[in-house]
């Protein structure tokens, strides 16, 4: 056996943070980015590769998951080695080694840089609040979709919280912010915390929240400690209703979401292919056809559940979680 060369094309991905395995890469041309989350900030960090540097050593080499994701950026050729390859072609050149080892120094010196800013800094932060402080982050510089997401997870795991009346509203006022400036470009001040209250720039009115929307997060917090048959006659109440558009849009999606955790599979296709034809805009319309898929996938229908999960994929960038998810189940089902 020898090194084996190997082309990949761009926006493939070499390999995915989590993924096990005893290859290391060197790259021979292109470009290739290792993308992980800061420890401290919660940011994805672009760590870009160098033509003639080594990558993938320290999970190979330690047998631990990967902690990057390896995305290539542009047609790239990277050369994979085994560990004894490699560790033949190290041994008989001091200068990889003594090369290698001032990058892991300056790594490790980086580490330890943030877990000391984590231990000593005045208060330990607790995940629930960690995970709060993320979304502040993000809505305060105007990062609407990140901030969105941090938001609504926290609901999901922290229904009761000591943020959640906050959090509520701040998913509100960023839903707006999302709608009005998109991502951010030429929107104002985003809204941050002051005192317990939430406020722009410029003083702005508070906005109180409408039952509509009290109801449908008072049924994500339902979903969320699996709640599911109380949680759907909530959704449908608000769905039948229709008072509020954008919350009778939410609720058909989560109707769906809960009749697939009920295992009403037929009843789950029938709900997510009405709301893909009533809402072809729907910001959650591939995560429906997931679950359409899923469905055909427990109903033993394959050959349709492959469609599906066919159609995500070519709709999906590479490096979201909706495309591994994906592909994992898509795989499930080609290699069974």
């Amino acid at each position: 056996m020898s090194p084996k060369a190997i082309r990949y094309k761009a926006n493939s991905i070499i390999f995915f943070k989590g993924d096990r395995s005893d290859k290391i890469f060197i790259l021979n041309s292109g470009k290739v980015s290792l993308n992980y989350l800061d420890i401290e900030t919660g940011q994805e960090i672009h760590d870009p590769i160098k033509t003639g540097e080594f990558f993938g050593v320290k999970s190979a080499l330690g047998r631990f998951p990967r902690e990057e994701t390896a995305l290539v950026l542009q047609d790239s050729n990277v050369i994979a080695f085994s560990i004894p390859e490699f560790e033949q072609v190290v041994t008989q050149n001091t200068r990889i080694i003594l090369k290698m080892l001032k990058v892991f120094s300056n790594q490790l010196r980086r580490i330890h840089k943030r877990v000391q800013n984590l231990l000593y800094s005045e208060v330990a932060v607790k995940p629930e609040t960690g995970l709060y402080k993320i979304g502040e982050y993000y809505l305060k510089n105007k990062r609407y979709s990140q901030a969105l997401y941090a938001y609504k997870r926290y609901l999901v795991y922290y229904p009761s919280g000591a943020y959640a009346d906050d959090v509520t509203r701040k998913i509100e006022l960023t839903e707006e912010c999302l709608s009005k400036y998109g991502q951010g470009k030429g929107a104002p001040q985003a809204p941050v915390s002051t005192g317990g209250t939430v406020a722009f720039e410029k003083p702005a009115q508070k906005k109180e929240m409408s039952d509509v929307a009290k109801s449908f997060y008072n049924a994500i917090s339902l979903v969320s400690q699996q709640k599911y048959q109380e949680a759907f006659r909530e959704f449908k109440t608000i769905a039948d209703n229709k008072q509020d558009e954008e919350y009778v849009a939410k609720a058909h999606f989560e109707i769906g979401r809960c009749l697939f955790h009920l295992e009403q599979y037929d009843k789950c296709i029938q709900s997510f292919t009405g709301l893909v034809q009533s809402y072809p805009k729907h910001p959650d319309l591939r995560e429906a056809l997931f679950f359409v898929g899923n469905c055909y996938d427990r109903k033993g229908e394959k050959n349709r559940a492959s469609g599906f999960y066919k159609k995500i994929l070519s709709m999906e960038t590479q490096e979201s979680p909706l495309y591994r998810k994906t592909r994992k189940a898509l795989r499930a089902i080609e290699g069974g």
